[in-house]
């Protein structure tokens, strides 16, 4: 059976509390990062539990309804995301998690692509590993995917980017951790 997607946001979840109920560890702050698919049947902002920023990974754009800051990452659909080895991927989620640097970016935010799993994984899985998360909680919080989701796929993004300072060294990791730790 397909997702709905006029139903909501599919696969919305706060990445902080499913990390946490996974792990057993308090490692991401709750109310901080959230995923999920498609905002297009979202009409109201507390669906989407009320997020001050929304990354869209999808290539066409969101719909513009809330007074929110909106960030856009597309990427072609003939690259294949997972393979985080090839160039352009690489480039992506430098581009990506470079964002996170900024102060002025505004939390609680909403990563999404159609359907919160594929690209909005591959996303949350390079930010999960620049935290220090192992690669058994971050696999585990990907399963949580309704739809087709694939253990060895997300395994080889996450191999791809085994060092993480290397991986993306375009971005102040350091800056990242601080902005996704932030209590506010």
């Amino acid at each position: 059976m397909g997702l709905d997607y006029t139903d909501g946001c599919v696969n919305f979840r706060d990445v902080g509390v499913f990390i946490h109920l996974i792990s057993g560890k308090q490692v991401l702050p709750e109310n901080r990062i959230y995923r999920g698919g498609s905002i297009d049947y979202i009409k109201d902002h507390k669906e989407i539990e009320h997020v001050k920023s929304i990354i869209n990974l999808r290539n066409g754009p969101d719909p513009d309804y809330f007074d929110i800051d909106y960030l856009h990452f597309p990427m072609s659909n003939k690259i294949e995301k997972y393979d985080t080895t090839q160039r352009e991927v690489r480039t992506w989620l430098n581009k990506i998690i470079g964002t996170f640097e900024k102060p002025a970016l505004r939390f609680p935010i909403l990563i999404h692509c159609l359907s919160g799993k594929d690209r909005t994984g591959i996303v949350i899985a390079a930010i999960l590993l620049i935290l220090g998360i192992d690669k058994k909680v971050i696999i585990e919080e990907y399963l949580l995917s309704d739809g087709d989701v694939d253990k060895d796929l997300i395994s080889m993004s996450i191999e791809g980017m085994k060092n993480i300072d290397d991986y993306f060294n375009r971005v102040d990791l350091t800056k990242v951790k601080e902005q996704l730790l932030k209590n506010e």
